[in-house]
């Protein structure tokens, strides 16, 4: 009788040793995988830091390439384009001031072809450039140089947001074309009409009347053409010449007084051209609107940089 409680509490006890070695190994194995875990993070945190690190560098080294890169064409195309100085340049302060004004011609180039994106990351490379340590300017006229490709910059990105005096200039002498050409549709249906109604006799004078007054607006629309494009190459004396041209030819087909444009062109002001939405009434307007467009006639603005360094240079 008394072996056999003994016997049973002796089964219990090993149950329990068993039970709390399985816990005691799935608690290892718990800790085990957690760690394989966290360790399992940490590389692909540390990988993921490499690679932007990586990354960082690969475009700061790109971004040097390419001012490297733009440097040597700009000396290359200055070496073609600019006459050699006569006198050497004495230091190195010297040297990099002369390349510097070779850069802010480039950039005058880039702004004459409507390339104004290059020029703005042209003088940001510049103003970059500047700031380097290998610079030798002296530091006073670092900081003047650098205000003013600031003031440059700035000037230019405004512009990009808004119509430029050229672009005005285009945009009233294609109004003035679809006025003509409509002009000169009228008149064509005029002539059919005319044509319909008069009798043989009576038609021969008003048809070649009519013929030769559509001829004129055919070439003052193929004058505008040429103006249009001398606007966007910023040409300004080929677009006052052909502006001027297109209102000569104009002026041959006026038969009446002119006083009245005259007074109503003395009450508007250039502004209010380049503010108008609305075609013009005829061909006196245009002729109006022609002689305001010569008297306004855009002139492309000087960079405030290429002024500093020609002050400089005197």
């Amino acid at each position: 009788m008394s072996t056999s409680p003994k016997s049973s509490s002796d089964a219990l006890t090993v149950q329990q040793r068993r039970q709390a070695n399985r816990l005691l190994i799935r608690v290892q194995w718990l800790l085990i995988l957690l760690l394989i875990v966290a360790l399992t993070w940490l590389y692909i945190g540390q990988q993921r830091f490499q690679n932007r690190i990586n990354e960082r560098l690969q475009s700061n080294e790109q971004m040097i390439g390419r001012l490297n890169e733009m440097d040597d064409r700009i000396y290359a195309m200055s070496q073609q384009t600019l006459p050699i100085p006569k006198v050497a340049a004495s230091n190195q302060a010297q040297n990099q001031l002369e390349l510097l004004r070779i850069q802010v011609q480039a950039v005058d180039r880039l702004l004459a072809d409507n390339n104004d994106s290059a020029a703005i990351e042209l003088l940001q490379g510049l103003h970059w450039q500047l700031s380097q340590s290998g610079n030798e300017i002296a530091p006073a006229l670092t900081v003047v140089i650098k205000k003013s490709l600031v003031q440059d910059i700035e000037r230019l990105q405004a512009q990009r947001n808004q119509l430029s005096p050229w672009q005005t200039q285009t945009l009233a002498i294609q109004t003035i074309q679809e006025f003509l050409h409509s002009h000169e549709r009228v008149d064509s249906h005029e002539r059919v009409d005319s044509h319909e109604r008069a009798n043989s006799h009576e038609r021969a004078q008003p048809n070649a009347m009519l013929t030769r007054r559509q001829l004129v607006i055919h070439e003052v629309i193929m004058t505008l053409n040429l103006a249009s494009q001398a606007s966007y190459l910023r040409e300004q004396a080929q677009l006052q010449r052909y502006l001027r041209q297109a209102r000569d030819q104009l002026q041959t087909l006026e038969t009446k007084d002119r006083t009245t444009s005259a007074s109503t062109r003395a009450k508007t002001s250039p502004t209010s051209l380049a503010e108008r939405v609305s075609a013009p009434n005829s061909t006196t307007e245009i002729v109006d609107w022609l002689d305001q467009l010569i008297d306004n006639t855009p002139t492309s603005m000087p960079l405030l940089t290429t002024q500093v360094l020609d002050t400089r240079k005197s």
